[in-house]
């Protein structure tokens, strides 16, 4: 279905509302638009871990959204990074440039595109292994 950015931000805010991995979340920053789109937020997942993520969204030709600059950092409950990605364009290096994973201090792989919806999805993958390891 063709979403506007507003359209999109809206389906982003009704994520947060009822999607059980999330327990709580707080919206600093919000911006809608029909060109344009814009949200920030701290989550807490239910392991207690936290994400902070902002996604900006603009329309494209097809008056489609895309989502032009992203960063999503997972974090323990005491703010330590356990992972983030983002599209911030400072490992030019990397395939897949601009997108790329921080999985630690000093290893950075390179990442696809990704959303909040995709993030959850990957954050739930991870916990889930570590329950199994």
């Amino acid at each position: 279905k063709h979403m506007n950015p507003s359209e999109y931000l809206e389906s982003i805010k009704n994520l947060l509302l009822t999607d059980s991995r999330i327990v709580s979340h707080r919206i600093i920053r919000e911006y809608e638009g029909l060109q344009k789109s814009y949200i920030r937020a701290l989550l807490t997942l239910s392991d207690d871990s936290l994400l902070e993520f902002s996604e900006f969204i603009e329309q494209d030709e097809d008056n489609q959204f895309k989502i032009t600059d992203y960063s999503f950092q997972w974090m323990d409950k005491d703010g330590n990074q356990i992972q983030r990605w983002d599209n911030t364009s400072h490992f030019p290096n990397l395939k897949n440039f601009p997108h790329h994973i921080h999985i630690s201090e000093d290893n950075v792989v390179p990442g696809e595109p990704i959303n909040i919806f995709a993030v959850l999805d990957e954050v739930a993958k991870i916990l889930e292994q570590r329950k199994s390891d």
